[in-house]
């Protein structure tokens, strides 16, 4: 795929370090009136890794996305991305450097043709060139839609929607993306079939972050993982780790 050159290096090359990580989150605090959504969430992401972001319904782990592109403010920590400092910035301002949000329920546009949709994805493109070859990388990578260009967002199945919305952010050409729960409510076997094009999606260079409530599917992809408990972070390990671990497998893995 042609992304793994993403538009928006980050700023610094010491960011492709591999010891260096790419995102940085230090005790971010988010508050929903008088309640605690995050209590302080640490976590790091090194440029070209998978971290799954795993844990049970209200665990914070959506509000943890939403709070890094600037969606929910903080009540206090920090997060850097490439060294850039989030806190001041919008959301339109964290796309730009290269961060893209899939969202839980994919929020495609049903009306809009599945080409309508991607081509919304590069609205921060300006050269027709570079629209239509990451158009051709994204069929590529999720075939069916290239059977489908035509047909209407809402008429597709809700695995083939997954596969548009994240093909959507694949528009933006970013260097980090965010995926919240992109297995929601679809048959196991496209769920895997996502999966697998998550994991093409880290090999060509993207950096991806994944909320997953199907913790082996996630695990099985991704390099490392944080278990979120209600707004903490209760452990942190490789995904081999987290998948022998005696308190993941009770209460995520069936035993």
């Amino acid at each position: 795929m042609k992304t793994s050159h993403p538009r928006r290096p980050a700023p610094d090359a010491k960011f492709a370090d591999p010891a260096t990580p790419l995102l940085s989150v230090e005790s971010i605090e988010v508050r929903y009136g008088g309640i605690r959504a995050l209590k302080g969430v640490s976590l790091q992401v090194r440029r070209g890794e998978v971290v799954a972001l795993i844990g049970s319904n209200g665990a914070g782990k959506t509000t943890t996305l939403r709070s890094l592109v600037r969606l929910v403010p903080w009540a206090s920590g920090r997060a850097t991305f490439g060294g850039v400092d989030l806190a001041p910035l919008t959301t339109e301002q964290v796309t730009d450097l290269g961060v893209s949000l899939v969202p839980e329920g994919r929020a495609i546009f049903p009306n809009l043709t599945v080409r309508e949709n991607l081509e919304l994805g590069a609205y921060l493109h300006r050269d027709k060139t570079s629209i239509r070859e990451t158009v051709e990388d994204v069929i590529k990578l999720f075939p069916r839609l290239g059977e489908r260009m035509k047909q209407e967002g809402g008429t597709l199945s809700g695995g083939e929607q997954q596969m548009l919305a994240i093909g959507r952010a694949m528009m933006a050409r970013p260097s980090l993306l965010l995926l919240d729960e992109p297995s929601l409510g679809i048959a196991p076997k496209l769920a895997r079939q996502i999966f697998e094009a998550i994991a093409a999606i880290a090999a060509s260079g993207i950096t991806v972050l994944v909320v997953e409530q199907n913790t082996r599917l996630a695990l099985e992809v991704a390099q490392r993982g944080y278990v979120l408990l209600t707004g903490e972070v209760a452990k942190e390990g490789s995904a081999r780790e987290l998948l022998d671990d005696p308190m993941v497998r009770e209460a995520y893995l069936g035993g």
